[in-house]
């Protein structure tokens, strides 16, 4: 799959693609025009068993996960208080099921696995948003797609997940019944576009790439590395080391011995380039020179957050650079004073994106109430909706649609770098600049 680098994007231009919107996505459909508002008297249909039904999460809740599951599952929790607010779907009351994939403090395959078995069998569930790893999506998609249940994914990047001829082998149960999508950026994406800005916007001609042995790591430092060699750039050397590693420094050392001018960490925080980055920063020549990571170290956690990257590498978090697989510029402007207002901080990474996947279920759903006769036809007539690729979502993020693989085809990477002075001198990520992408052959 190719795609092509719009620029920075803004509102205004979001707003634009909501026009061909065949599937509108509100903030909180129901029986009420706004969110909070006042709401008539609805009766449930019949698939609505019990006048309560569900949407799923899978995410990273504890541990060293904590800054990336917990702000992701709240903006599930938000858009759900706001729908109850204004009446429900079609007078139908949504609840959650919360499943929490870490083992030990990290996400972990199969405990996704087993958690995925458990919405499927909860007859509520009308889709699940999730999971946060890409790793964990490659245990969980087979499952979703052999029950027909939908994941909508606001943080998986890996291109496996999707993109043949490996996203094939995720559904060999209904080959032909697609039941993953993501609103995040894959990493064909994300990273060449974390090469360009190193190489073009911080100038750096030569790095040294450290990955974490995992789908998602191993698969965003080939393209990191791909793309920084074709634009003239050096590799001076490429290390890899498991989530295992407690000594990252004979490594570094090496490195710095080549004399990189920046470093990748091409990984997630959790599972360990949090701490590779605090030992990194004590090898000489690498004390002040730009390191840069995917959105699995740009998890936009101040310092003091539990599991942030900031928290764990301390002062060592200076002149971080990181990519983030989602909009920044949000087309409701309401979203992050309500979410700040009903968590008392401010949103995550993902926490947005989460929001637009939960926007598409209930969108999905109220269609598919008008003919769902049963709660197992609500939830056919949810995944269905969802996966259309004619069909158009009006969210949050802006105007989403899906293509035949579940690949949001208005894909954008967000680029922030860290300050060291904000939050009262424990740091904090700053946002720096946005771009947009589209995908060739995807549908008007």
């Amino acid at each position: 799959m190719k795609y092509g680098k719009l620029g920075a994007l803004g509102v205004g231009a979001l707003l634009v693609f909501s026009a061909c919107s065949s599937t509108p996505a509100t903030a909180a459909p129901g029986t009420s025009t706004a969110p909070g508002g006042s709401s008539s008297a609805v009766t449930p249909g019949a698939w609505c068993v019990g006048g309560t039904v569900k949407i799923g999460t899978e995410l990273p809740m504890s541990g060293g996960e904590t800054a990336n599951g917990v702000p992701t599952a709240n903006g599930v929790k938000l858009l759900i208080a706001q729908v109850n607010a204004a009446g429900g779907v079609l007078g139908c009351k949504l609840d959650i099921n919360v499943q929490d994939d870490a083992l030990n403090g990290v996400h972990d395959p199969q405990t996704g696995a087993k958690n995925m078995q458990t919405l499927v069998a909860d007859a509520a569930v009308m889709g699940e948003v999730g999971p946060f790893n890409s790793g964990v999506a490659e245990a969980e998609i087979p499952i979703s797609n052999g029950a027909g249940l939908l994941m909508c994914s606001p943080a998986n990047t890996a291109n496996a997940v999707t993109q043949p001829p490996d996203g094939d082998t995720f559904r060999k149960t209904n080959p032909t019944k697609i039941s993953y999508i993501r609103t995040a950026t894959p990493d064909s994406i994300q990273g060449p576009s974390a090469a360009d800005y190193l190489y073009k916007d911080l100038g750096k001609t030569s790095v040294y790439i450290i990955d974490d042995t995992e789908t998602f790591g191993v698969g965003v430092g080939n393209s990191f590395q791909a793309e920084f060699t074709k634009l003239g750039g050096k590799v001076v050397k490429r290390d890899s080391a498991p989530k295992s590693t407690t000594d990252y420094t004979p490594l570094f050392t090496a490195a710095a011995a080549l004399n990189p001018q920046g470093v990748y960490l091409a990984g997630t925080t959790p599972t360990g380039m949090g701490l590779a980055l605090k030992q990194g920063r004590t090898v000489s020549g690498l004390e002040t020179i730009p390191f840069v990571g995917p959105d699995g170290v740009a998890d936009l956690g101040p310092g003091g957050t539990q599991g942030a990257t900031i928290t764990i590498a301390g002062a060592a978090a200076a002149n971080v650079y990181g990519t983030v697989g989602a909009a920044h510029d949000l087309t409701d402007a309401t979203f992050v004073p309500a979410y700040t207002a009903m968590f008392n901080g401010a949103p995550g990474a993902y926490s947005a994106a989460a929001y637009a996947c939960a926007q598409i279920i209930v969108a999905s759903l109220t269609k598919a109430a008008a003919t769902a006769t049963d709660l197992a036809s609500a939830r056919e007539g949810v995944r269905a909706n969802a996966v259309n690729s004619a069909n158009t979502f009006t969210t949050a993020l802006g105007s989403l649609s899906f293509d035949k693989y579940g690949d949001n085809t208005h894909p954008f990477i967000s680029f922030y770098k860290t300050d060291m002075t904000l939050a009262g001198g424990k740091g904090d990520w700053t946002f720096v600049k946005q771009e947009s992408f589209t995908d060739p052959n995807a549908t008007p």
